[in-house]
């Protein structure tokens, strides 16, 4: 056995990782393969044409170096672990993103590192800045803002904004998700790659954009500086201002840049300015300035040369690719327009249908409700109809009461008539009755002045009488069987001669007279009585007669003719209105009557005080 052939056999290929910005892919690469197959390899595989801004990176030790393309990569300082872990990111940026960035998918690579270097900190925007940035971000994620989509809160797992931006001020991620929405509801209509575009527009205009930053030291007074450089050229800072450098060298401006070991030497291209001279501590970090110097420089002299055949082929297929997209996006737009406005058709038809629903179901509802209404109405009607008919009937009876009622109107008027005639003689009966009442307490009266004065004369002649007794008493006593009491007496005194005069024919006369009168009196009080009576009665039957009549009628008549009253007729009795109410003519008549028997009573008590006083 050989020697040879105890030796461990060494494998032909090894696996690698490369990571870019949105993905992670692993590759078996041989042995031999140099950086340049590796880079080519990542670049076919993500579909990138644009390849010279773009480069492997990996970490060493406390640095990161950039893969080589024309050494092999297991012969660079490249880690040895299993997979080697390297970076695809961009190495150099351009001056102008709108003008040297022909593809989508270099745009959308730049947008994804440049977002993460702000994000991080590394390029420093400020708030206002980070807040319009943001917004873009968000219309190429999520694409135009819908309010019914995108609720409050559809931010919260996004990192949009630098920690730096959000600890400056006292806002909670409600009120920065607010801000963020409404400059994000501006940008209604912008494509993803628009978006990504406008956002690194913005982004290039920053200070730190695309600068890379090394620890430097001037020649002579060992002072700490920071180199950047960028697609513009060399600048010099101060460790605590990154923004602002104090000095630049443009790559226009510069001839030649070289190192020795830590000493690098910038040559401008005017030879009456001093040469720069720099210090870096590591020369790894030297060989990487020297690097990015360089290819930063190539990128310069290039963008201001013609495009080669490759990149116009680029930019033209960029720019039928943009048209396409455009026309595409156009189309789709009028699409989701037209489907926007199909589905508010469609939503508007919906609603008119439910609309239409809702008022046919009214409508049958308000048919049923017609047609029980229509029932209703009939039956009202034939109830009407029949009640049309009773009232016709009743109509046609109320007719024949009101003409029953005529006739006995013309029998009570008669009556009536009759009546108010008795009543009239009654009052001129009652009328005499009372001249005569008055004329015999006018009698009366004469009595009694003529009866007091009798009984003053009696009196006076009993005193006389007396006195001449005493004097005379042989007279009495041939007089002293006593005569025979006298039926009437008649006394008058002369209060000139004292004299009285004793007449029994004329008191007879008197009291004969007086009682006759009373007689004939009586007689005709009670024939008034009577009359009275009998008027009273016949007063009563027609009053009782009249209310069966009105009770019939009013039962007989319709509802309407029962609520009339006739008006009171008057007939003229001693200049007083007397209305032809049988109740109001019985009262007057008995009020009548009571007087004259009052009178009457006033006389039989003046005759029987008469006749005591005679007696």
């Amino acid at each position: 056995m050989s020697i040879l052939g105890l030796k461990k056999k060494q494998p032909k290929t090894f696996k690698v990782k490369v990571v870019t910005m949105d993905a992670e892919m692993e590759f078996s690469c041989e042995v031999k393969w140099k950086g340049k197959d590796l880079f080519d390899l990542v670049c076919r595989t993500v579909g990138l044409r644009e390849t010279w801004f773009f480069g492997l990176r990996y970490t060493v030790k406390d640095t990161y170096a950039w893969l080589k393309q024309e050494k092999r990569v297991l012969d660079q300082e490249v880690p040895k672990d299993s997979p080697i872990t390297f970076h695809f990111l961009a190495k150099f940026f351009p001056e102008k993103v709108e003008e040297e960035l022909v593809q989508e998918i270099t745009q959308h690579l730049f947008f994804l590192q440049v977002k993460k270097q702000i994000l991080d900190e590394e390029i420093f925007c400020s708030p206002e800045a980070s807040v319009l940035l943001a917004s873009y971000a968000v219309q190429a994620k999520y694409g135009d803002y819908d309010p019914n989509f995108h609720k409050p809160g559809f931010l919260a797992q996004d990192e949009l904004l630098p920690k730096r931006v959000l600890m400056q001020y006292q806002m909670t991620a409600d009120m920065w998700e607010e801000k963020i929405t409404a400059w994000y509801a501006e940008h209604r209509g912008i494509a993803r790659d628009e978006a990504e575009m406008e956002y690194l527009k913005i982004a290039q205009d920053l200070e730190m954009y695309g600068v890379s930053y090394f620890a430097i030291t001037q020649n002579k007074r060992d002072t700490d500086l920071l180199l950047g450089v960028d697609a513009q050229g060399l600048h010099i800072y101060n460790p605590n201002n990154k923004l602002n450098p104090n000095k630049s060298f443009p790559w226009s401006g510069i001839r030649n840049i070289s190192y020795s070991e830590k000493e690098f030497t910038i040559k401008p291209l005017d030879k009456k300015k001093d040469v720069f001279k720099f210090y870096s501590s590591q020369l790894r970090v030297n060989k990487l300035i020297l690097q990015l110097c360089i290819g930063n420089h190539d990128l310069f002299m290039r963008r201001r040369k013609v495009d080669s055949i490759e990149v116009q082929q680029m930019k033209a297929q960029a720019k039928e690719e943009k048209a396409r997209k455009k026309m595409e996006r156009q189309i789709l737009a009028r699409e989701k327009q037209m489907r926007e406005e199909a589905e508010r058709a469609k939503e508007e038809m919906e609603r008119r249908l439910f609309q239409l629903q809702d008022e046919a179901r009214l409508a049958n509802e308000a048919l049923l409700r017609s047609e029980e209404t229509a029932d209703l109405l009939a039956e009202k009607a034939q109830i009407a109809e029949e009640e049309a008919k009773l009232l016709a009937h009743k109509a046609a009876e109320a007719e024949q009461d009101r003409q029953r009622l005529e006739v006995t109107a013309m029998k009570t008027k008669e009556e009536k008539r009759l009546m108010e005639q008795k009543m009239r003689e009654a009052e001129q009966l009652a009328v005499k009755l009372v001249e005569q009442s008055e004329r015999r307490l006018k009698e009366a009266d004469h009595l009694k002045q003529d009866l007091t004065e009798a009984k003053d004369a009696e009196r006076r002649a009993k005193q006389k009488l007396l006195e001449i007794t005493k004097t005379t008493y042989p007279l009495i006593a041939a007089y002293s069987a006593p005569p025979a009491p006298p039926e009437a007496a008649d006394f008058s005194y002369d209060s000139a001669s004292s004299r009285l005069d004793f007449k029994d024919s004329d008191m007879k006369r008197l009291s004969m007279e007086i009682e006759r009168e009373r007689l004939e009196y009586m007689e005709k009080s009670k024939h008034l009585q009577d009359q009275l009576k009998e008027l009273k009665s016949e007063i009563e039957s027609l009053k009782l007669e009249e209310q069966q009549q009105q009770q019939a009628s009013m039962y007989s008549l319709p509802a309407e003719a029962r609520g009339y009253v006739p008006e009171p007729a008057y007939i003229p009795h001693s200049n007083v209105s007397v209305p032809t109410d049988l109740t109001l003519i019985i009262g007057i008549v008995e009020d009548w009557t009571v007087g004259v028997f009052r009178k009457v009573k006033e006389q039989n008590k003046l005759s029987n005080v008469f006749e005591m006083f005679l007696k």
